[in-house]
């Protein structure tokens, strides 16, 4: 396996970048370390040609957010015929798009937050499309990642601005009530789960600044992260139990392959609900899918080469295309 070149592909076209670099050199230098041939793609435009010229053999996916988390480069690979890592392309484009993840999930009895999803062309009458939901909201790209765009609204002046703030990235904002409680990741290895860890934030959200502030040389008091995490999470056993089966079966719903992590919201009071998922989970130093993996006995290098490992592509059986001759019969393509 080793004598293949493993291309990371890092970088990518939005708002992202900065967290895909810092993952992509991390997977890179634990897989250098394990003794692969590790070439960096960095991902932009004319990605197909930088990739013909790396000739690599499989792609290792270090990208975030859209262009890169949301199916369109893992169809490049797919035409391209070069293995990659994660999710497939129609399970990355529906745990992309918030909306459309949801309705999936409602379909199989997975709970969410009461919420809508607004169009930037009806930002303008957001007022109205609220209607009852009431305050405080979160409003955030309905495609998008890493909490970026992502703002809690308390009064019905602030709820014009975060959706065009949210409308941004991508063209769409969902709106959703606030669920007080405890955020909970479920981290999935090719569908197993791996483990599960609680996030306590010192805001109201776990957004960008909390996630990545001392991953990017921002506010952190010390060597302490801005955000503390507790592994296993603070809840009852029967209660994880849960809350892991939800996170399973959110992964199996919308075909996900590979790594990802299933974020949730667990109130003293009610039941879980489940915010996203995600199909290529932050592998920074601060991230959380390779914490819990450490949890679990397994070190940054071995997750590293698991990625590896699992690369494939979609397994689909495409009939051989007619070739029309307008001068006679039908012919089928050799």
């Amino acid at each position: 396996m080793n004598q293949r070149r493993v291309g990371v592909l890092l970088g990518g076209w939005g708002e992202e970048r900065e967290i895909s670099v810092k993952t992509g050199e991390a997977i890179a230098t634990a897989l250098e370390k394990r003794g692969h041939q590790v070439t960096r793609v960095m991902a932009g435009p004319g990605l197909d040609q930088t990739l013909r010229g790396a000739g690599v053999d499989v792609a290792v996916l270090a990208l975030h957010g859209r262009m890169g988390e949301d199916g369109k480069v893992q169809g490049l690979l797919e035409v391209m015929g070069i293995p990659y890592s994660g999710s497939g392309v129609l399970a990355s484009a529906l745990a992309m798009n918030k909306g459309y993840a949801r309705k999936l999930f409602r379909q199989h009895n997975l709970a969410t937050p009461a919420g809508y999803v607004v169009h930037r062309s009806q930002v303008e009458e957001v007022d109205e499309l609220h209607c009852d939901l009431g305050f405080p909201c979160v409003v955030k790209p309905a495609s998008g990642g890493s909490s970026v765009g992502l703002t809690l609204v308390h009064t019905q002046e602030q709820l014009k601005p975060a959706v065009a703030k949210a409308c941004r990235y991508g063209g769409e904002a969902l709106v959703e009530r606030f669920v007080k409680g405890r955020e909970i990741t479920v981290a999935i290895l090719d569908d197993e789960v791996l483990g599960s860890c609680e996030i306590s934030s010192p805001g109201a959200t776990f957004d960008f600044s909390t996630k990545y502030g001392k991953a990017l040389g921002g506010d952190a008091v010390g060597d302490q992260p801005v955000a503390k995490y507790h592994l296993p999470p603070r809840i009852s056993p029967t209660r994880l139990a849960n809350i892991e089966t939800m996170a399973l079966t959110a992964y199996r719903a919308l075909g996900c392959s590979g790594a990802a992590r299933i974020d949730f919201i667990c109130p003293d009071v009610g039941n879980e609900v489940i915010l996203e998922v995600n199909t290529l989970p932050g592998m920074t130093p601060s991230s959380l899918l390779p914490k819990i993996a450490k949890a679990a006995g397994l070190s940054f290098e071995d997750l590293c080469d698991k990625l590896v490992e699992s690369a494939s592509l979609e397994q689909t059986d495409v009939l051989e295309a007619p070739v029309v001759n307008p001068s006679g019969p039908e012919r089928h393509a050799s």
